[in-house]
């Protein structure tokens, strides 16, 4: 992009940031608003060829996919979530030795929200690095990097037992002391 480009993007951004937060405060929780606003901006600055004269009511339209498109995966995720759970378990006990870390893990692994699964799964389970983890959430690595630590940290806290010494006292002990 030339010199005069940057300068009608930037004119572009100033001109319609703050219509564009208003319209996607009003569909979205607070919190998302303006990483959406980044993918519509970062999709304007990729096709700005493609960027009509009269951008605004584009910048609206890829708004309204981007928040469309993040609607989907959420409803993907939560489908994910109930078939998960719905599986049919084995009645039969597991005897490998380390099955009760595996129940401890998988009790405490459904007490996540499905944003901490989903970054804890993309390391874990896709075996993605943190830059490539943050490309699919379309968030900056150091974003991504403090959700992780969050997250293992949470899951952490849920895998660490609580022991009832009396009624009305509660005692921590950790599963490696024990």
């Amino acid at each position: 992009m030339n010199r005069d480009g940057a300068e009608r993007f930037r004119s572009l951004h100033r001109d319609t940031y703050a219509d564009l937060l208003r319209f996607v405060e009003r569909r979205v929780p607070p919190d998302e608003a303006e990483d959406i606003l980044s993918q519509v901006y970062l999709t304007a600055w990729r096709r700005w060829p493609d960027v009509p004269d009269d951008a605004r009511p584009w910048l609206f339209a890829v708004a309204r996919n981007t928040m469309a498109n993040r609607m989907r995966g959420r409803l993907r995720r939560r489908a994910l979530d109930v078939r998960l759970a719905a599986t049919d378990r084995s009645t039969e006990p597991d005897t490998a030795p380390d099955a009760a870390a595996r129940v401890d893990l998988e009790r405490a692994w459904r007490t996540l929200s499905a944003a901490d699964r989903e970054v804890l799964a993309l390391i874990a389970f896709d075996g993605l690095s943190a830059e490539q983890a943050a490309t699919v959430l379309g968030c900056r690595r150091t974003a991504f990097a403090m959700r992780l630590s969050r997250a293992r940290a949470r899951l952490r806290a849920a895998l660490e037992p609580v022991v009832h010494t009396r009624p009305g006292l509660v005692r921590e002990e950790s599963w490696t002391q024990a």
